[in-house]
């Protein structure tokens, strides 16, 4: 134990100094190394996998479930060839212990925490199949797919298009049935077929058959290019008897400067066309900035909640006491990616104050839509983290009803640790919960009325159609009965073969590839 505080503490001196050295030029826009491990010596890949594990052990939710330094073996990961993976399968090994929170018996990945190669950061190199990045940058064709009904016959739509990508170009909407890629005939083999499947949708081209949500056929190629979208999918006023519900098809929690402008203005517009509840549809909504989040809650939420509480993040105990000293080598950088300094010296992480009191959202409410109190969130599988946070912070303080599916459950938060000025680390680094205390919604939270994005045979229909089954049950939940005027529905033979066979979703690695997680920016230092 001595040798290894003796290590240690060399390790630390070098660290020093690299940090000093780096305070010493004039332009630093990079961060420094991370630290090494207990040992000075070693690869470049040996001292990371030391680092992925040391800091896991200061800064990781669950770190005291974690064993010794000698016990875990950070260097022994060395099956892979490439970086990467090895430091991905050291990660994981690291989240086993927290079971059961991120880690079931049988998975194959971490639930929760990630490694993020800084390289192939959208739009620059080729991303997630079908998805844009929390800024909206997609690189690929801009068509969300998903898949219905059985392992042996089962259906493609298209479950939402980007705004601005080839895919919305060419037409495309919610509601597209597709029976060809790359005039290969899909449809009857799911688990032999899905890998196919992602390789066309990663390809440069490809060329989509099927029928049309109108019932009209396609034949389309399409491809790969860069584009910005919007986190919006839609927004509308819905008449429902004498209610007004405002409806927001919400796809992403992208940052402030993203977001806010769309949607106070969508708000502003609840606001003067009478809005009475709302329907806010996340069911594809994987989270992303808890300072959008934040905003959103406050454009929601009554008046008679301001300055009460939000939400608390809890860090682990650890952190609470300001004793994870390792984030000494984590700059804390500004909204240019800069360096800060303070007092002649480098603005860490370690600078930060990770106490519940320190990490407590009040509420302070946002536009003039004050007088709702009624509100349903459509949900799903992939609704999850800054989602689930909207979710259960507004619970103590609305009538709030859910429609769809279990969500992911991903009541944890992060931001990243940085090693080799390339990798970004994701651990898990803290929970939420509401004023209440209420939040260890890890499995998901259940749906007050679970049911079927599309009911067997029946078909898929466009975000804010009536038609569709989670917005026709969440209108009925708000306004019981009402009639709501509804968009021309197709005939009985061109719905039967728009149709799903069966009701079932079923997920594929495709589900995995978009963001599903909470980042904090939202900074408070340590008086």
């Amino acid at each position: 134990m001595k040798n290894m505080k003796i290590k240690q503490t060399i390790w630390l001196l070098a660290i020093a100094v690299a940090l000093f050295t780096a305070c010493k030029k004039t332009k630093v826009t990079t961060l420094p190394e991370t630290p090494a491990g207990p040992s000075a010596s070693g690869t470049r890949a040996e001292l990371s996998k030391d680092s992925i594990f040391l800091y896991a052990k200061e800064v990781y939710l669950w770190n005291a479930m974690l064993p010794t330094y000698e016990t875990f073996n950070p260097r022994k990961f060395t099956v892979y060839p490439d970086n990467l993976t090895n430091y991905e399968y050291e990660l994981f090994e690291i989240t086993k212990y927290s079971k059961p929170y991120e880690y079931k018996d049988g998975a194959s990945s971490s639930k929760y925490s990630y490694i993020f190669d800084k390289s192939t950061k959208n739009p620059t190199a080729a991303i997630k199949t079908a998805s844009v990045d929390l800024e909206g940058n997609g690189n690929d064709f801009g068509v969300r797919l998903g898949f219905y009904g059985s392992e042996t016959n089962y259906t493609i739509y298209a479950t939402a298009i980007f705004q601005n990508s080839p895919a919305e170009k060419a037409g495309f909407v919610r509601g597209d049935k597709i029976t060809k890629i790359n005039n290969v005939t899909y449809g009857s083999n799911f688990s032999g077929q899905i890998d196919a499947i992602s390789t066309a949708l990663n390809g440069t081209t490809i060329k989509l058959e099927g029928l049309k949500s109108d019932g009209t056929a396609f034949n389309v190629t399409l491809t790969k290019a860069i584009f910005k979208s919007s986190p919006v999918y839609k927004s509308k006023v819905i008449t429902a008897g004498a209610k007004k519900i405002g409806y927001l098809a919400y796809a992403r929690f992208s940052s402030p400067e993203n977001s806010v402008a769309e949607l106070n203005a969508i708000f502003s517009n609840f606001a003067t066309s009478g809005v009475t509840d709302l329907i806010i549809d996340l069911r594809y909504n994987g989270g992303g900035y808890i300072s959008t989040a934040e905003h959103l809650i406050n454009l929601i939420a009554p008046s008679a909640t301001n300055n009460t509480v939000m939400f608390t993040e809890h860090y682990n105990a650890l952190m609470q006491a300001n004793g994870a000293k390792i984030l000494t080598h984590q700059p804390l950088l500004d909204g240019n990616g800069k360096v800060q300094y303070t007092n002649g010296r480098i603005v860490t992480y370690a600078d930060l104050d990770y106490s519940v009191a320190g990490n407590t959202t009040k509420f302070a409410k946002a536009g003039t839509l004050g007088n709702v109190s009624n509100i349903v969130f459509i949900v799903s599988g992939n609704t999850a983290s800054a989602s689930e946070l909207v979710i259960n912070s507004l619970k103590p303080h609305m009538t709030v009803k859910l429609v769809g599916l279990t969500t992911y459950g991903k009541p944890v938060g992060f931001f990243p640790i940085t090693i080799e000025n390339k990798y970004d680390v994701y651990y898990s680094l803290f929970q939420t919960k509401n004023s209440l205390g209420q939040g260890e919604y890890f499995d998901g939270i259940v749906p007050d009325y679970s049911m079927s994005e599309v009911p067997a045979n029946t078909i898929m229909y466009d975000f804010g159609n009536p038609n569709d089954n989670y917005l026709k049950k969440a209108i009925d939940v708000l306004s019981p009965g009402a009639v709501v005027t509804s968009q021309s529905k197709l005939s009985v033979v061109q719905e039967k073969s728009l149709s799903a066979p069966t009701s079932a979703v079923i997920h594929s690695e495709l589900d995995n590839m978009e963001f599903k997680g909470m980042v904090e920016t939202r900074h408070t230092f340590k008086r």
